[in-house]
């Protein structure tokens, strides 16, 4: 029931976010435009720029929630998301040097590629670096050590960029938005995005075994290296693939999962699909809110979830606390 509600409310803010926009279409206007019976203005705006951009956020927030309530299950912490812990800066690096190199054209490959691979090396480094059975307090240091050392290459390579004009670019881009974007860009994020969900789904039972601690785990045989490495490439898919297309946008895998967990429970295997739900519907909704704002230049995205993310993460810390304190 909860994830019937919730997959209403992510095709309720897909369809508002097509007839949401500078240029004044109303609902029919659109639903015409969508099967190429408008006038040839309509027709553009509509499947050119709108279709492609809902398409991308209700694609990116799904992806970003399923990979947060995933890596707050594999690693039993609720305070990781692929933001905190360095997986989004890491595959920000890895498409900021392909851009700073110039070798990525339109509709490459190479662009999410390199994401990927440096989304999964983060994630691996990070589980190296915690050791088994890490305290969350540990996992998050991990973590924001690895995040600041990719943002300090992300700077780096920025510095190193051939000509000013391409860095401002590069620079703008990782703030995260999803102005512009179009069928192209859905091309190239869809088959890696959809593919690390579901790999992630995949490996349900391993998140769900994992509540029961590591050893049981492994005594169930839910617990295998082969089984981790699956659903770490799914978390490094998703993340790869979304932030090749739109930039960084973080806490979108952090706050999900805590919206979502009073309603579902706190089995983590559960919460992957109704988080990919919610997710979708909420960057979407915030896609729209940037669109609506009235500022002079189109917030980015990044910015907007930043903004409200970052409280939250505060109180997640502060109840933490309170939490560890009284126990």
């Amino acid at each position: 029931m909860v994830s019937i509600l919730l997959a209403a409310a992510a095709i309720a803010a897909f369809i508002i976010s097509l007839v949401t926009g500078p240029a004044p279409l109303s609902p029919a206007d659109v639903l015409m435009a969508l099967f190429g019976n408008g006038d040839a203005a309509a027709n553009l705006i509509v499947q050119d720029l709108r279709l492609p951009r809902a398409v991308l956020t209700v694609l990116c927030g799904a992806g970003l929630g399923m990979a947060g309530a995933a890596l707050q299950g594999i690693l039993r912490n609720p305070l990781a998301s692929p933001d905190l812990l360095g997986t989004g800066n890491a595959a920000a690096f890895g498409a900021v040097v392909i851009l700073a190199l110039g070798l990525a054209g339109t509709g490459s490959i190479i662009l999410p590629l390199s994401s990927i691979l440096a989304a999964l090396v983060s994630i691996l480094l990070l589980l190296w670096l915690s050791g088994r059975d890490a305290r969350p307090l540990t996992v998050i240091l991990a973590g924001l050590a690895l995040s600041t050392f990719a943002g300090a290459l992300v700077a780096l390579t920025l510095n190193l960029a051939p000509n000013d004009f391409l860095a401002l670019e590069i620079a703008f881009w990782l703030l995260g938005s999803f102005t512009d974007r179009g069928p192209v860009h859905v091309a190239i994020a869809l088959p890696f995005i959809a593919g690390g969900m579901a790999l992630m789904l995949s490996q349900r039972k391993l998140v769900a075994a994992l509540t029961l601690g590591e050893e049981t785990a492994r005594s169930l045989g839910a617990d295998t290296p082969a089984r981790r490495i699956a659903l770490l490439c799914g978390v490094a898919f998703t993340v790869g693939g979304q932030v090749a297309v739109s930039g960084v946008i973080g806490f979108v895998g952090l706050v999900v999962p805590h919206l979502v967990r009073p309603i579902v429970g706190g089995r983590p295997d559960a919460l992957l699909v109704p988080s990919a739900l919610a997710g979708a519907a909420i960057l979407t909704l915030a896609d729209i809110g940037v669109r609506i704002l009235p500022t002079i230049d189109e917030l980015k995205i990044g910015v907007l979830t930043a903004l409200v993310g970052a409280p939250f993460f505060f109180l997640l810390v502060a109840r933490e606390r309170r939490r560890r304190d009284i126990g």
